[in-house]
């Protein structure tokens, strides 16, 4: 209880007031120091973000590709930018015969790009596809679970097998239950190299950074989502 002293009393109109209590009833005043006290300590125990929780928020994404003449490495180059522009994204670049387990199993997406050889993958990506079991051991525990997968391709023709290449990596990541993404194309992104193309257009790596962009923004959408 807190006392405090009398007060005269004044006139209002000619009509004296009385006095003003002395004592002030407040049973609350402890729980509001209480309160105050415990804001006081929350406040100095804030913190920033730390760097490892910084990188848990973040999401790494690896762009895998194989290429002999520089196309298809040039459309990587374009997911890869693509990706970059989604804020909290880490983006790994590699060849296939380049990229570690700690690489495939560090990140919340793959993208896959291959030439056409015989109308289907080169030899190398899907030796790399191959190895995920074999080199870097994803069975039984489906290591790859839940992972977003993505793929592009080049080609020389129009019809030389762009389309059957990404579907059979895109094949190859939902046998690992990958959830599988496209963007700029149906199936992933292509381009045409050779005949009546003058290579890689602008179109056609426009579509490479809209894939890369959407598996970013996939992957963030599932990173940041809750656990069950």
């Amino acid at each position: 209880m807190i006392r405090f002293p009398p007060l005269v009393g004044h006139e209002d109109h000619g009509q004296p007031t009385g006095p003003v209590p002395t004592a002030l009833p407040i049973p609350f005043l402890p729980t509001a120091l209480a309160f105050c006290l415990l804001l006081f300590i929350a406040i100095l125990g804030a913190s920033p973000v730390s760097a490892d929780e910084s990188a848990h928020l973040s999401v790494k994404v690896l762009v895998a590709y194989h290429s002999l003449s520089g196309n298809t490495e040039r459309m990587a180059e374009a997911v890869v930018d693509g990706a970059k522009s989604v804020p909290g994204t880490v983006v790994v670049m590699k060849r296939v015969g380049q990229v570690t387990a700690d690489d495939l199993f560090s990140s919340d997406a793959v993208v896959v790009g291959s030439p056409v050889y015989w109308s289907n993958m080169s030899g190398e990506v899907k030796t790399f596809l191959d190895n995920w079991q074999f080199k870097f051991g994803v069975f039984p525990d489906f290591k790859m679970k839940n992972k977003v997968g993505a793929a592009f391709a080049t080609g020389g023709q129009i019809s030389s097998g762009k389309e059957v290449t990404m579907l059979t990596i895109l094949a190859a990541m939902l046998g690992n239950q990958m959830i599988v993404v496209s963007g700029g194309g149906a199936f992933g992104a292509s381009a045409t190299t050779e005949g009546d193309s003058p290579g890689i257009d602008n179109k056609e790596l426009a579509d490479a950074r809209a894939l890369g962009q959407r598996v970013a923004e996939v992957a963030a959408f599932i990173h940041s989502a809750p656990t069950r």
